[in-house]
């Protein structure tokens, strides 16, 4: 059974006042960003994804671009690694890139913590017990990020998930943003072994 707090109009009202100050005061670093990726990378500087929100609705989130649109004769994309340049691994690498995701918080489609918004295409692949993780709103920072980021795997962090949807409480919360700010500054666990982030999530854990 999920925790009461995750549907407590507290911890709404938290999300919204928190987003909202960051929002606020973070305005210059986040116009600094936006000029520095449309004058390496060019336009556009934001792009969005469509991902899988509280019971599987799909949201829209947006992030700083931090890729080039590099393609091969064919006109295929490049790898994600191909595409990556010094000033989007800083942006991943410092979490400056998820700043707009704000917005999403303060709109209600995220929360400030909770597991985090994967693409709509895995909801086939997850098991009953990783199906959980839908129960939450997705978050900016989650217990599985606090505990590897990407550098944990698909198995353990989807566990992660749902033990956060059972045990969320004020106080899980305050730790989990605690150790978030922790985990940015140290630049700990960025991407998994050989990958830029994560491998593709394939539903074999």
């Amino acid at each position: 059974m999920s925790s009461p707090w995750l549907s407590s109009p507290v911890r709404r009202g938290l999300d919204v006042v928190i987003a909202g100050s960051i929002l606020i005061l973070g305005s210059p670093i986040i116009l600094v960003t936006a000029i520095a990726v449309r004058v390496r990378l060019g336009s556009p500087v934001l792009f969005r994804q469509q991902r899988s929100g509280r019971h599987g609705v799909p949201i829209a989130i947006v992030k700083v671009r931090s890729m080039t649109d590099e393609r091969d004769a064919a006109g295929e994309l490049l790898p994600d690694a191909r595409r990556l340049t010094p000033l989007g691994r800083l942006l991943r690498s410092t979490s400056l890139d998820e700043l707009p995701q704000l917005w999403s918080v303060v709109r209600g489609d995220m929360s400030l913590i909770g597991p985090r918004p994967l693409p709509v295409h895995y909801l086939d692949r997850y098991t009953p017990h990783q199906r959980r993780r839908l129960e939450a709103t997705p978050g900016i920072s989650g217990f599985a990020q606090v505990e590897g980021r990407n550098g944990v795997g698909w198995s353990e962090r989807l566990d992660l998930d749902v033990w956060y949807v059972d045990n969320a409480t004020p106080r899980v919360d305050a730790s989990i943003l605690q150790r978030t700010v922790w985990a940015v500054l140290t630049r700990a666990d960025v991407s998994s072994d050989g990958h830029v982030t994560m491998p593709e999530f394939t539903g074999d854990g």
